[in-house]
């Protein structure tokens, strides 16, 4: 051994082989409780100035965010839910009654389930920034009371729906023969509860994100996911339209007695 080289002892080289040991189990459980690529627990939410200048999100969203750990962040861009005028009705302001549309997945069905739970309704209606309750999570007789107002083009509804979404779904007796048998037709739809949120954020719901662009409000195709087919392209206007159209179709008579001859 050279004189000048430092001298361990054994229990020094076993200590500094534990040492290096344990610093190789440190790192393997970080990446393990941390996951390079892991998806993180969030979503977008979009709401009306309106609302947003009351503060009641500030007082909403974290105590969500604190039960469930998942984090909601809020754009003006594409999203995956919005307060607004169409969708699930959620609480009450006054006259206004507040709405909650959203794409499917795990988080945002999450966020709606907890806001129409009774600790969500209990949130809500604690909000009380002078001392008065400022939102009813009772939407009950509001929902009643409220008249939907469809004032789409009803004709152009009915030509957009023939041109773009008969290519799947039966829209009338026109293009019955024309339509995928195994997609609900546009008079079996109008039976849903809540068909006319599903009218107005088609293009949110699976899989029409995969070939549907609205002007102005869906982003563009990710180029390495480009439309499986000849993509569907409407205006605000026109999703509009056929939502009006949809609005003036007769349901399905789903309980209808069987006729014999």
């Amino acid at each position: 051994m050279h004189p000048s080289a430092p001298k361990f002892s054994r229990n020094q080289t076993h200590l500094n082989g534990r040492g290096a040991m344990f610093r190789k189990i440190g790192l393997i459980a970080l990446l393990f409780a941390n996951p390079l690529g892991a998806q993180e627990k969030a979503f977008s939410l979009q709401a009306p100035e309106t609302l947003t200048q009351t503060g009641f999100l500030k007082h909403l969203l974290p105590r969500f965010s604190l039960k469930t750990g998942v984090r909601i962040t809020l754009s003006d861009d594409t999203v995956d839910a919005r307060f607004g005028s169409a969708g699930t009705p959620i609480f009450a302001q006054g006259d206004t009654v507040w709405h909650l549309s959203k794409s499917d997945g795990p988080y945002t069905d999450a966020f709606q389930k907890w806001l129409l739970s009774d600790v969500g309704k209990r949130t809500i209606e604690a909000f009380a920034p002078d001392g008065e309750m400022l939102f009813n999570a009772d939407v009950t007789k509001a929902v009643v009371a409220e008249t939907v107002m469809l004032s789409g083009d009803v004709a152009l509804g009915e030509k957009v729906s023939l041109t773009q979404c008969g290519r799947c779904h039966v829209v009338n007796d026109s293009n019955r023969m024309n339509a995928i048998g195994s997609t609900p037709s546009f008079a079996l739809m109008r039976t849903f509860p809540d068909w006319q949120e599903r009218f107005e954020t088609f293009f949110m719901l699976r899989p029409h994100p995969a070939f549907t662009q609205v002007a102005e409000i869906t982003e563009p195709f990710a180029a390495h996911l480009p439309s499986p087919i000849a993509p569907i392209e409407v205006t605000w206007d026109e999703v509009e339209a056929v939502t009006a159209y949809v609005g003036s179709i007769t349901p399905a008579d789903l309980g209808a007695p069987l006729q014999s001859q």
